[in-house]
């Protein structure tokens, strides 16, 4: 059964920096594609970056107004997905859900439809 704990959220100033990990236990992380997806206060979830099994050969995506600040990266070995984030704004301010999909998937830019989903940690980013 696959088992999802983010960690790394917290509060920073705009222009700042935090580095989210996703701990994925229970499977072998190598056959899930992993994706993060965030939900603002009073907004629907939207999908952050994801990044693709090594099957799908491990392309990544992101969400255009995040491209160039975020960038995602996995370690089969320690089972653990990071999203680096930089040069936070506001707007990146909501929880932020680690979530997976097995096998044949191939992570897409806009998708929020996995199967499997962490808890999620909040960002908050304010002065």
């Amino acid at each position: 059964q696959v088992q999802i704990v983010e960690s790394g959220g917290g509060l920073v100033q705009p222009g700042g920096s935090l580095r989210l990990s996703c701990v994925v236990s229970g499977v072998l992380l190598d056959d899930y594609s992993i994706g993060w997806v965030r939900q603002a206060p009073g907004k629907e979830r939207e999908a952050v970056s994801c990044i693709s099994n090594s099957r799908a050969g491990g392309i990544t995506t992101y969400k255009d107004i995040v491209e160039g600040r975020f960038t995602i990266s996995r370690d089969n070995a320690k089972t653990t997905v990071y999203l680096q984030m930089t040069n936070l704004k506001s707007t990146d301010t909501g929880v932020y859900y680690c979530a997976a999909n097995c096998c044949d998937y191939v992570c897409s830019p806009d998708n929020t439809a996995f199967d499997w989903w962490g808890q999620g940690t909040q960002v908050t980013v304010a002065s």
